[in-house]
């Protein structure tokens, strides 16, 4: 799920369709029995329909959508936010074999969703999709990452890059800018470092933060690379992932990043007190600069990492949350409408205006004229889209190289030492998700 303040996530083996209630716990059926979340009924309310999230803060956001929505259907959205990622997931994935199922779920795309489509019990949205096709609202490549054996299954909730974020006001104090080559980002991390500030922010805490860093410097090492890697075509003991991994090392060796333990959430008010430099993280993360005061584009900027090389194609890792609707949906019939008219640009342009985020529809201009920036660059130059690592295989194996990753930032293991546990986590959890798909 999206990294919008998403906390650790370990995930569960995929779930049968029958038999998924004896392997949860009493307290998760309860919290099923009497509602999706924070004691909210998904029981039917006319003119409405249910939204299970696991993010309340985007609550004001979802009713200004809805707002929109029901302008074009006739339903608003009423959500029903848990902001405890365990009992999300638990009380989703036991929801939608009973007649409690909210009328729309948010999700996680690419094996996340996949993972969750297994169990037969989301509504197959392929001729939604095609419509969205046809009007220009999506692109075929977020196709695959929506989709299970072809059908698809879900629908972009938004599309964010991962972007480093900056003080602008740091940056002309030190003579500095927006670095578009590897030696200018060098330069810009010696120079902070140098006045005391720390360059970048890295942390394991929360756990799914471990492989931003890994997924960032692979894709600038080789983005054909990282996109075979993540596929399962190509090793992590690859001489381009020990580089990543190398250059990391010396990130951290030369005190350019955060403790381990940093807490993401104090990275607002750390950015904006000149207390560090660089911030990589998703471009939602926005909004939480704003809320300190800061205004996009003008106290604070955001580039996307340069590649190591000059030769090297450029590349953008991307991110897109899903909405499904469930097979037993309450209000089912409003729950599609919805979902049809989700990414119509008068729903977007209000919802990522909230975000300070951007659409997966190209037609919608991002409102924050950075990421609008950026996207346009990336449009004129053809960078690479390529999907977070978070989503991009078996989620096992994500979240077992996830706490490996983290493992190493806390130096309780060397990248070769590392690289060759996640080549061996992924033979087997490959051959795993692929003998379940035979």
């Amino acid at each position: 799920m999206r990294s919008t303040g998403e906390a650790a996530q370990r995930p569960h083996p995929p779930l049968a369709r029958r038999g998924v209630l004896a392997g949860l716990g009493a307290g998760a059926v309860a919290l099923v029995a009497g509602g999706c979340a924070r004691g909210d009924s998904t029981a039917v309310r006319p003119g409405t329909t249910s939204l299970a999230n696991d993010n309340a803060t985007w609550d004001e956001g979802y009713a200004r959508a809805g707002r929109e929505l029901e302008k074009l259907t006739g339903y608003t959205l009423r959500p029903l936010s848990n902001p405890n990622p365990t009992s999300f997931k638990q009380v989703t994935q036991i929801s939608l074999q009973t007649t409690k199922a909210a009328d729309m779920v948010k999700w996680g795309s690419g094996y996340v969703l996949k993972s969750l489509a297994r169990t037969g019990e989301l509504s197959d949205l392929s001729r939604m999709w095609a419509a969205y096709e046809r009007k220009g609202w999506v692109t075929k490549p977020v196709r695959d990452a929506m989709s299970y054996r072809g059908t698809v299954y879900g629908v972009p909730l938004y599309e964010s890059y991962y972007v480093l974020f900056y003080n602008t006001a740091v940056f002309r104090e030190h003579g500095l800018r927006a670095p578009d080559t590897w030696r200018e980002l060098l330069h810009n991390a010696e120079v902070l470092k140098k006045a005391g500030i720390t360059p970048f922010v890295a942390t394991q805490n929360g756990n799914w933060p471990a492989y931003e860093w890994f997924q960032e410097l692979v894709s600038k090492v080789d983005p054909e690379f990282y996109a075979e890697l993540i596929t399962g075509t190509a090793s992590y003991t690859d001489p381009r992932a020990r580089k990543a991994m190398e250059i990391w090392q010396d990130f951290m060796d030369k005190g350019w990043m955060t403790a381990a333990d940093f807490d993401q959430n104090t990275g607002p008010a750390a950015l904006k007190a000149g207390r560090i430099g660089m911030f990589l993280h998703g471009s939602w993360q926005s909004q939480g600069i704003s809320a300190t005061g800061m205004k996009p584009g003008a106290d604070f900027d955001a580039f996307v990492l340069p590649t190591v090389g000059s030769a090297t194609r450029k590349s953008v890792i991307t991110e897109s949350g899903a909405l499904a609707v469930p097979r037993k949906a309450v209000s089912h019939e409003a729950a599609m409408a919805n979902a049809a008219n989700w990414l119509h640009p008068s729903v977007q342009r209000v919802w990522t205006d909230f975000l300070q985020d951007s659409s997966a529809n190209p037609l919608s201009r991002p409102g924050n004229p950075f990421l609008a920036r950026l996207k346009e660059r990336a449009r004129k130059e053809r960078w690479m889209l390529l999907p977070r690592y978070g989503e991009s295989g078996p989620p096992n194996l994500i979240q077992g190289n996830t706490d490996a990753l983290g493992g190493f930032m806390t130096k309780a293991s060397s990248a070769g030492a590392t690289l060759r546990g996640m080549q061996e986590r992924a033979d087997e959890e490959w051959a795993t998700w692929n003998r379940d798909e035979s």
